[in-house]
């Protein structure tokens, strides 16, 4: 087999504290450089040579996942004023149909926006604001075309199905959820949020339809560099509110969604460390606070008197259970918890005491997303339900009578449940923390430590990966796989202190935690150290590669996904999109303390020679969050150092960014390669 591409080395003196390091591979940031795309299409070339032989598999995977798909599907109406509104898919299409129907869910289809005309000639296509006005006659929606998660918004007369001649560029929006635009209440008006240099969200601005958008009235500015600034409307129309977001603390403003020229006013001034999230019924701000409350506490006050001096505590701290989120409705209180690992909804009465009922989930690990509820004065919850072996389902939680109604569960052609097994185990960490374990495998699986597995892991920013359902796992599932999540420190999977408890000059507690999942996995017969494979994406990239290093001889293959890895040099960078909002979660390598401790770990940084696991990585062009270049060093580092004959692949996506491929079937694609790559390395069809 070819030899990895070798990069030719230009070392960089860079000093701090004192200390001289070398980096050889620093120039590979010049995008510029034609030696950078030259490099990149090199490991390309390598990737599609190494792994020629698995076509077939490729192909193959590729079908039966899209095989499993109801391919011209609809979603589950949704009623907001008059009409009733979806999104629908139809097979050989990459992606949705906006529509809605008046007056009830047979009427006449009207189609607000179909994706696939946007995305035609073009290699990458995100849809994040998509927002009809409260009278129904106009939409907004902003597109990425690049994936680089820089938006242009749109604006269309509905009735006349024509765009408005402005359009507003540069403006904020997410690839991963569809939000970035509200209306007026008169339906006149869109407030949006534009990036800085660093592609921060931190001015909010008002247009009025049908003007010029240079003349766009700021409305708020964030010029602290470790905020962003986002916004939403509350349920009921009366606010919109803007949330001032750093890593540990928030700060809140509203102002009349009737009167938008109003000047927003402060919830509560920020205080570093405090933070606090608002809910709004008619004139009472209901707010989860963790001020002397690590896991949060419910407090609430008159919208005039909305300053912390004057939040009365509805329900206290408790220490075994994290209050994630908050929703009102006319006549009902929400609360989302976090509980031995598990999330929970929690629904009341008004008062937060009265009429105290859970939705009673069915599996021991599940995951729930909440719809958008626009409805304020129903008695229904909508959530989508899944587990790792229950395909999504729509469920409408009737609030009155407990009553758990199933609206749809999406159809898995060729699959039944009733053949596989979820469950959630613990296993003890080194200082004799207990970690949950997300886990599903066939019903057959034998525990005699032959079984391919792979476990995946995040453990950043109190994120949870969640035990959700993808029919495309049910391809591993079905080739003998174990499939596992380890819930580790760094997470909020035990609340707060789980996840102060792996940050900063913590961090290695995900990572040791991450190893003893793999061990646990390993010594209870699942798998073994030639049978397991570990996988993360982002900063779940920096848990693989980081654990990769420390324990080389545990893991037979790792798949890191956009990996976060040159964590010394990219937060000693400024510059680069979200540098300056990571302080609190990693540290600050201008502290002393801080940079010895984050380079004691950091992936790049911590190369050495030696023998190391098949490693696929991947990465893209377009990426804001973590460039391309951080994977591409730690390949042409590694490269260097590693003394196997193991696999080393980058894959680099020249169209798009963070999440990879927009389109639903280049999606599966990328699904399907690495997939072949997990069963190729671990199974007998393993190709040395």
């Amino acid at each position: 087999m070819p030899q990895n591409p070798i990069a030719p080395k230009r070392p960089r003196s860079i000093t701090q504290h004192g200390e001289t390091r070398i980096d050889d591979y620093f120039w590979l940031r010049n995008r510029e450089d034609p030696e950078v795309l030259k490099f990149l299409q090199a490991q390309m070339e390598y990737l599609e040579n190494a792994m020629g032989h698995t076509k077939p598999l490729q192909e193959e995977l590729f079908s039966e996942m899209k095989g499993r798909i109801k391919e011209t599907d609809t979603t589950v109406p949704e009623k907001r004023g008059e009409y009733f509104y979806y999104e629908r898919t139809e097979a050989g299409r990459q992606y949705p149909i906006f529509c809605r129907r008046k007056d009830s869910p047979e009427g006449r289809e009207e189609i607000l926006l179909d994706q696939n005309m946007l995305a035609e000639g073009k290699t990458f296509c995100s849809v994040s604001g998509f927002s009809v006005s409260p009278d129904g006659s106009k939409l907004a929606y902003s597109v990425d075309l690049e994936g680089d998660e820089v938006y242009t918004i749109y604006i269309k007369d509905i009735g006349k199905n024509e765009l408005y001649p402005e359009t507003i560029p540069n403006a904020y929006g997410s690839v991963y959820v569809r939000t970035g635009i509200e209306w007026t209440n008169d339906s006149g008006t869109i407030f949006y949020a534009t990036l800085d240099d660093a592609k921060r969200p931190d001015r909010l601005h008002r247009h009025r339809i049908g003007t010029n958008p240079a003349d766009d009235a700021l409305i708020v500015q964030e010029d602290d560099e470790t905020f962003s600034l986002y916004f939403s409307k509350t349920r009921d129309d009366a606010y919109i509110m803007t949330d001032h977001h750093s890593t540990l603390t928030t700060e809140v403003r509203y102002f009349s969604a009737d009167r938008p020229e109003d000047e927003p006013r402060i919830v509560s001034p920020r205080r570093h460390g405090i933070e606090y999230y608002v809910a709004h019924h008619k004139g009472t701000f209901f707010i989860l606070t963790n001020e002397n409350a690590r896991n949060f506490k419910l407090v609430k006050t008159m919208v005039l008197e909305s300053d912390a001096a004057h939040w009365q505590e509805v329900l206290s701290h408790q220490p075994d259970v994290m209050l994630t989120g908050i929703d009102t409705f006319e006549n009902f209180l929400v609360l989302y918890e976090r509980r031995d690992g598990v999330n929970h909804i929690r629904v009341s009465a008004l008062d937060g005491k009265s009429n105290v009922q859970y939705v009673q989930f069915p599996e021991p690990t599940y995951h729930f997303e909440l719809t958008a509820n626009h409805n304020f004065t129903t008695n229904l919850l909508r959530f989508k339900y899944s587990s790792l072996i229950t395909p999504t389902s729509v469920v409408d939680f009737h609030m009155d009578t407990g009553k758990w109604e199933l609206k749809k569960e999406d159809e898995v052609i060729g699959y039944d449940k009733s053949q596989y097994v979820c469950d959630l185990i613990h296993v003890t960490a080194t200082d004799g923390k207990r970690i949950p374990i997300s886990i599903a495998y066939r019903k057959d699986l034998k525990l005699d430590g032959s079984n391919p597995t792979l476990l995946h892991g995040y453990g950043a920013y109190g994120a949870n990966l969640e035990p959700e359902f993808t029919p495309n796992r049910v391809s591993l599932l079905d080739r003998g796989f174990v499939y596992a999540i380890g819930h580790i420190r760094g997470s909020s999977a035990l609340g707060r202190d789980w996840y102060d408890d792996g940050k900063v000059l913590k961090k290695k507690n995900s990572f040791t935690d991450f190893i003893a999942c793999a061990e646990h996995l390993i010594d209870k017969g699942y798998t073994s150290k030639d049978k397991i494979a570990i996988m993360g994406v982002s900063a779940g990239g920096l848990l693989v590669t980081a654990s990769m290093l420390m324990r080389p001889d545990l893991f037979r293959a790792v798949v890191a996904k956009v990996p976060f890895v040159d964590v010394i040099n990219s937060l000693s960078d400024p510059t680069i999109p979200l540098t300056t909002q990571e302080y609190d979660e990693w540290g600050n390598p201008v502290n002393k303390e801080h940079y010895e401790y984050m380079l004691s770990y950091s992936p790049y940084d911590n190369i050495k020679l030696g023998n190391y696991p098949d490693l696929l990585m991947t990465a893209g062009y377009n990426d804001p969050r973590v460039p391309y270049w951080e994977p591409a060093k730690f390949a042409a580092k590694l490269t260097e150092y590693k003394t196997d004959n193991n696999l080393l692949l980058l894959k680099t996506n020249f169209h798009a960014g963070h999440a990879g491929s927009s389109g639903r079937y280049d999606l599966l694609k990328e699904v399907a390669f690495e997939y072949a790559f997990l069963i190729d390395r671990l199974t007998d069809a393993h190709h040395p």
